[in-house]
């Protein structure tokens, strides 16, 4: 990773699975230095020893920061010498953005927009802003916050001078911290009930490792304002929690159907019929362009721009859907899961 040797990487909400991914690809190369930003000081401290009892030898490269991207005052001394940021901290948990949506705003909205501020004013040269395929057709406040995400990274993107901004949208990232294959494993490692939401929904799934490899592609090869998608597979619910069964010997008949969650959708969207007009097809990614076009639409009027992709929407439904035998080599494939099946 020669674009990284002795570079400054910055990583908003740094504690989280996200960041200890990066940490774990990044630690060991030629890399010079890797901030982790994030406002829990407990969080910090766990991953500080975790990481100088395991890599003792790269641990120094970690610097800690404590603050909150709702506070662009406690950003910008983070931000200072940075090259390049990773900016992953955000409230993603659907059913608690649905109770305070506000709250969602000020961390997903306003925070990004402060992390864009801090970061092209300290002449970052490259941020990566992760989102979420809900936030393609929102309907819950997750979902809507993180599409406002992106509608500030674009449009900050216009006038950002020498800092790229891209976004990266994916799917459920498995074994994620809150996600629900852990919670799963405990059910049926303590005779309990499985319990999914829908037998019928489906859900994009992904590794955290592929997480990172997303990031890296729009990274290497974003132009500023662009999104990134990877062209992830699909599984439905149920599909999910009997490969979680028939790893960890759970009974199949125990699974129990609870109903959907506030906010939650049958199906994820990952590019939005109006979004694919104008994407490009890279093999295993879509990009899609910022549009640039200015607010003279006079021009727009007279000129017209009838070009289309023959793209339609890709969601969780119409992508390559797995099977059980599928999807358990897929999830068998983590690391979280052969820990927890040496146990």
């Amino acid at each position: 990773m020669n674009i990284f040797k002795d570079k400054v990487l910055l990583i908003t909400g740094g504690t989280g699975s996200f960041g200890n991914a990066v940490l774990n690809r990044f630690l060991r190369t030629d890399i010079g230095e890797i901030r982790i930003f994030s406002r829990d000081e407990k969080k910090q401290d766990d991953m500080r020893h975790e990481f100088q009892a395991r890599m003792p030898e790269v641990a120094e490269k970690i610097k800690f920061y404590i603050g909150d991207v709702r506070d662009l005052s406690s950003i910008r001394p983070a931000m200072s010498g940075v090259d390049y940021v990773f900016h992953a901290a955000a409230l993603k948990q659907v059913p608690s953005c649905e109770f305070f949506p506000m709250e969602a705003v000020r961390t997903n909205v306003i925070g990004t927009d402060n992390v864009l501020t801090a970061a092209i004013d300290a002449g970052v040269k490259s941020v990566i802003c992760l989102s979420t395929d809900k936030a393609a057709y929102p309907i819950n406040a997750m979902g809507i916050s993180k599409a406002l995400e992106e509608k500030v990274a674009i449009a900050k993107s216009r006038t950002s001078g020498k800092t790229k901004i891209c976004c990266t949208r994916y799917g459920n990232v498995m074994c994620s911290r809150g996600s629900v294959i852990p919670l799963w494993i405990d059910q049926i490692r303590n005779k309990k009930p499985i319990t999914l939401t829908d037998p019928n929904m489906t859900r994009f799934i992904m590794s955290l490792e592929e997480a990172v490899d997303l990031v890296l592609f729009a990274f290497e090869n974003g132009e500023t304002g662009d999104l990134f998608i990877q062209k992830a597979p699909a599984c439905t619910i149920r599909t999910q929690a009997e490969a979680v069964c028939e790893l960890f010997g759970g009974n199949k008949d125990d699974i129990k159907v609870i109903g959907i969650r506030h906010g939650e959708k049958l199906y994820e969207t990952l590019l939005t019929n109006e979004e694919c007009a104008k994407a490009i097809d890279l093999g295993d990614f879509y990009r899609v362009p910022a549009d640039n076009r200015g607010l003279n639409y006079d021009k727009y009027f007279s000129d017209g721009d009838e070009k289309r992709n023959a793209l339609s929407e890709f969601n969780s439904n119409n992508t390559r859907l797995l099977n059980v035998e599928e999807t358990k080599a897929k999830i068998a494939e983590l690391a979280y899961i052969q820990e927890e099946l040496k146990k």
